[in-house]
Formats: structure tokens, sequence, C-alpha cells
């Protein structure tokens, strides 16, 4: 069973940047989301969760340097993509 994804329109227009200015990492974006879909835990994603303020998310790795910020409802298999960047910019909340 694959997971689906719930974009909100705030993650929509965060994709839409992230992906003008880094057009680069498209292909690495589009495995990323389609192995988290069907793998949310495989090791290469590096699925962690995150701490204080962003306590209710998850975080997986495009790269090394780019994150997917997530929250995952496991018993519903359903994941929404809450941002998208750099290390230092989704980790900011």
């Amino acid at each position: 069973m694959t997971y689906s994804f719930i974009s909100t329109e705030s993650y929509k227009k965060r994709a839409r940047r992230f992906a003008k200015q880094h057009p680069e990492f498209k292909e690495q974006y589009r495995k990323t989301l389609q192995l988290l879909s069907q793998t949310p835990f495989h090791p290469a994603l590096r699925l962690h969760a995150l701490k204080e303020k962003l306590a209710d998310l998850h975080s997986v790795s495009i790269n090394l340097s780019y994150r997917i910020t997530i929250e995952m409802i496991i018993s519903e298999k359903e994941i929404i993509l809450v941002n998208v960047g750099s290390h230092d910019k989704v980790y900011q909340g």
C-alpha cells in the first residue's frame, strides 16, 4: 500500500519556489517523493522526527543539503507535505 500526499497551499508555493531556484534537483525531488510514497521508512530518505518547535514534524532528505519536512498520519496512510528547502530554512519552521 502506498501513502497519499496532502499538499497545503503554502507547501505548493514553497515547492514552486524551490523548483524555480533549483531546477537541477527536479529529478532528485521527484524520486524522493516517489520513494516516500512507496516506502517512507527507507534508509535513503533519512526520515527522522524533529524536536522543539517542530516536534510534530518529520524530515526526509532530498540530498545532503535539502530537506522536505512532513507530517505523517500513519493510521490513515497519509503524508502532509509541509516545507521544502535548504536544511537551515526548513528547520526554522
